[in-house]
């Protein structure tokens, strides 16, 4: 890799690398269980479909994928709030044909940043070149509009930097598909013409901005939450942390620090290994790194190098009736130590039908301008959670979601 000190303009201040990690934009698995987990993801956790990809869009494609007994061959693409995508169901089986390889657990689709402008996004390609960082591919995506680029980790997970995700408005309809010759498969050259000249050349080709996809919800909204009526108990506010498992816990630290200009703000010894716990923002935690050697002994899903995804919800009070409804329909919720949910103070993991963790959560500490963490908070098993508790100096203080919740 390369070591020489270099700095880069970035908007104007000069930094460590042509790029700045903004946070986590989106986030992926790759399953086998397609129908049973677009009932967990859609329906119980209420994330929304914005779009889906065929693989199987040309006749030669879509016959190999038939005589290998490959039925379902579509990617899914959800939101919670205006970005086009926050989690994606891609079909496991399909993508392993497409690559003619067996991924065996390396199921996370992508670990998906984002950054401030489409210049980081071009002029990363040239900064993980020099530091021989693999680099998949960039250019620009349909669906979702985001400007890319594809970097491997040294466990081979997928890292996507990304600018200029698509949003989806009032209506929630997502781009026409007559939009997606804007799709770029090699590093775009600077500049680019905006969204709104790409929305104003659409309307002089006749396209008609109304056509896109549109998902419609199939519960009743009969839950009063925080006074709006919807089909859940709770709403999604907010993703992350990624927690992955990865087979040297120091290499894994000095790529995500070094490469992608991570933070460190806490390591966890548990059973004598080390956890880390990363930020790219002022949230405690985006990622962590847990050592690949205690999945087993830990109880987690072999079959994923996935520790836990986190979904973060809009209140304590939704938190706990999050639990009982997941409960209800029959998903089983784990604890996890606190001391692996540092910067978090209630927590619970619902199991998804593939074996995933999904965290669920309220509120995540924030770091402020001096970089340290306020340390240990009080933790309370999930069988002990009050009915209300006492606010924390930061408590509602994080980015707030919008709206509206439904």
């Amino acid at each position: 890799m390369a070591t020489q000190n270099k700095t880069y303009n970035v908007g104007g201040v000069q930094m460590d690398r042509p790029f700045k990690i903004r946070r986590l934009g989106h986030f992926g698995f790759n399953v086998v269980n397609m129908d049973s987990s677009l009932d967990f993801y859609r329906n119980l956790l209420g994330f929304k479909m914005s779009d889906m990809n065929n693989f199987a869009s040309s006749p030669e494609r879509a016959k190999k994928f038939e005589d290998m007994g490959i039925t379902d061959t579509r990617g899914r693409f959800f939101h919670y709030g205006g970005d086009h995508h926050a989690f994606v169901l891609f079909p496991k089986k399909t993508l392993d044909a497409m690559r003619g390889v067996d991924s065996g657990d390396q199921n996370i689709n992508q670990i998906t940043w984002q950054t401030g402008s489409l210049a980081e996004v071009v002029n990363s390609v040239e900064y993980f070149q020099e530091h021989e960082v693999h680099i998949n591919r960039s250019g620009r995506d349909m669906p979702g509009s985001n400007w890319h680029t594809y970097v491997l980790d040294v466990d081979g997970h997928t890292n996507e930097l990304y600018y200029g995700m698509e949003q989806i408005g009032w209506d929630g309809r997502s781009k026409p598909l007559d939009m997606y010759y804007r799709k770029f498969t090699e590093k775009a050259s600077l500049p680019q013409p905006s969204e709104e000249d790409e929305v104003e050349e659409a309307v002089a080709k006749g396209i008609d901005l109304t056509s896109g996809f549109r998902d419609t919800e199939d519960l009743p909204r009969k839950f009063d939450v925080e006074g709006m009526l919807l089909a859940r108990p709770f709403k999604v506010t907010k993703i992350g942390p990624v927690d992955i498992f990865v087979d040297d816990v120091d290499a894994a630290v000095r790529f995500y620090t070094e490469e992608m200009g991570f933070t460190l703000t806490e390591d966890v010894q548990y059973e004598g290994k080390r956890f880390a716990f990363l930020r790219a923002g002022t949230e405690h935690h985006s990622l962590s790194l847990w050592p690949k050697s205690m999945r087993k002994e830990m109880g987690f899903w072999e079959g994923s190098t996935c520790a836990s995804f986190g979904v973060e919800v809009g209140s304590y009070e939704q938190l706990r009736n999050a639990v009982a409804f997941l409960k209800e329909n029959g998903v089983e919720i784990r604890e996890v130590p606190a001391s692996l949910h540092p910067g978090v103070d209630y927590a619970a993991y619902a199991i998804d039908p593939e074996g995933h963790a999904i965290q669920l959560y309220c509120y995540m500490e924030n770091v402020g301008w001096q970089g340290s963490s306020r340390g240990t908070i009080q933790h309370t098993p999930i069988s002990e959670w009050p009915e209300t508790i006492k606010p924390l100096s930061d408590t509602y203080a994080d980015q707030t979601y919008m709206g509206p919740l439904g």
